[in-house]
C-alpha cells in the first residue's frame, strides 16, 4: 500500500515564485476547458438579466461551476432564493470531502490561510494539487495556490465576459 505521509514543504531548491508559476504553469491546460464553460455560463446569467459584475460576485464568491450552472437554470423572476441556496449547498458539498483530503497538509498553517487556500479550491485544483503531492512527496501550498488563483482568475474573468459578450 503506497501511503503519503500528510507534509507540507516546498522542494528545497524551490523559490515561493518559482512553485507559484509551476502550478500556473501546470493550469494551462486545464483552462483551455475552463474558457468555453465560462462563457456559456455568462451567456445563460446575461439570459437571466444579471450584470457583468454580479455574474462576476457570483463566479467569485462560489468559484463552483456545477452549482453556478444549477442557480442560473434556477432563476426566476423574482428568484426562489432558498431553492437557489439549498441547491447550490447541496451541489457544493462534495467541497467538503475534498477539503477534508487536504486537512492534514494544511493544519500547520494558520487558520486565515488555510481556509484562504480552501476558498480558491476547485474540483481542479484539488486534484492537481494532490496528484503534484504524491509524485513529489509532498503537499506544495504555493503550486497549490498558483494552480488555483490561475484558475480562479480565469473562470471569474470568461464568466464575466460570457455575459458581456
Amino acid at each position: 500500500m503506497n501511503t503519503l505521509e500528510p507534509v507540507l514543504n516546498d522542494p528545497p531548491t524551490a523559490t515561493p515564485e518559482s512553485e507559484l508559476r509551476r502550478g500556473a504553469t501546470a493550469a494551462l491546460p486545464v483552462l483551455l476547458g475552463f474558457i468555453p464553460f465560462a462563457l456559456v455560463l455568462g451567456a445563460q446569467a446575461s439570459r437571466q438579466q444579471l450584470a457583468a459584475g454580479e455574474v462576476a460576485l457570483m463566479t467569485g464568491l462560489n468559484f463552483g461551476g456545477g452549482s453556478e450552472f444549477a442557480a442560473i437554470e434556477l432563476w426566476t423572476s423574482p428568484p426562489a432564493v432558498l431553492v437557489i441556496v439549498a441547491m447550490t449547498l447541496l451541489v457544493n458539498s462534495r467541497h467538503l470531502l475534498m477539503g477534508a483530503t487536504l486537512a492534514p497538509y494544511l493544519r500547520h498553517l494558520p487558520l486565515p490561510k488555510a481556509l484562504g487556500a480552501l476558498f480558491f479550491m476547485c474540483d481542479e485544483s484539488w486534484a492537481m494539487g494532490l496528484a503534484d503531492a504524491r509524485q513529489r512527496g509532498s503537499f506544495s501550498l504555493r503550486y497549490f495556490m498558483g494552480v488555483s488563483l490561475c484558475l480562479w482568475v480565469t473562470w471569474v474573468g470568461f464568466t464575466s465576459l460570457g455575459e458581456w459578450v
